[in-house]
């Protein structure tokens, strides 16, 4: 299901949030890449024939800290490492739109902080001040 397009309710999100984070599955950011490869030794095929070529090679990239960091995966691990990655997009897609309810109730609440105030500016204006007395100093001090 892409929760970006959905039309689920703030409850919703919080329920599978909540669940996701109160059991954690096996899931991971990044991409996977198949590659093949030319080499160098002379008299190889695969450098000029494309289908000749060494591979596939997979490998799985994600940004750490500012930097790329890539690891070969086997391709018995591929079909499992796929699933993780979708489920980790799944579980980004949740959270941004949890994200923006909390957003959306963040505004009407500071919507409501200004109404509020508005109406007490309206209906009391300025706020009154008791006169301060002055008390006469004992001469004895």
């Amino acid at each position: 299901m892409n929760m970006k397009h959905s039309s689920a309710s703030a409850a919703a999100i919080r329920a599978r949030l909540t669940a996701q984070l109160a059991d954690p599955i096996p899931m991971r950011r990044g991409s996977l890449t198949e590659r093949t490869v030319k080499c160098s030794r002379p008299g190889c095929p695969c450098k000029d024939r494309p289908e000749a070529r060494h591979g596939p090679y997979f490998s799985l990239t994600r940004s750490v800290a500012g930097t790329t960091q890539t690891r070969l995966i086997a391709a018995e691990q591929v079909a499992t490492v796929r699933r993780q990655i979708e489920t980790g997009r799944q579980f980004r897609d949740a959270t941004e739109l949890y994200w923006g309810a909390c957003e959306r109730l963040a505004d009407a609440e500071i919507e409501r902080v200004t109404e509020t105030a508005a109406d007490r500016r309206e209906k009391g204006g300025s706020v009154r001040r008791s006169r301060r007395r002055l008390r006469m100093r004992s001469t004895r001090s």
